[in-house]
């Protein structure tokens, strides 16, 4: 089973990165792009010993945790079965 772990900044945080980012792409004439947010993803593989309601209790863990500034950084998550 892996996890996707998505973090942005939280929407109220000023994203440096992301209005770099608008604004190349505003010089570079792309059209119809209001606003860019960047952020960081994380694909962890869990150990197949693990069900789906523990999996899912031990990767929000890690995620608060680990993979996150929670006073600045918010994130989401789902997990893929293994195939």
């Amino acid at each position: 089973m892996k996890a996707h772990v998505h973090v942005t900044l939280k929407s109220t945080v000023l994203d440096p990165q992301g209005q770099a980012i608008f604004n190349a792409l505003r010089k570079m004439q792309y059209s119809g792009i209001e606003a860019v947010r960047q952020g960081k993803y994380f694909v962890l593989t869990l150990d197949d010993t693990l069900d789906a309601e523990s999996a899912r209790r031990e990767v929000e863990r890690i995620a608060r945790e680990v993979l996150t500034n929670p006073v600045i950084e918010e994130f989401h998550f789902h997990l893929e079965d293994a195939e």
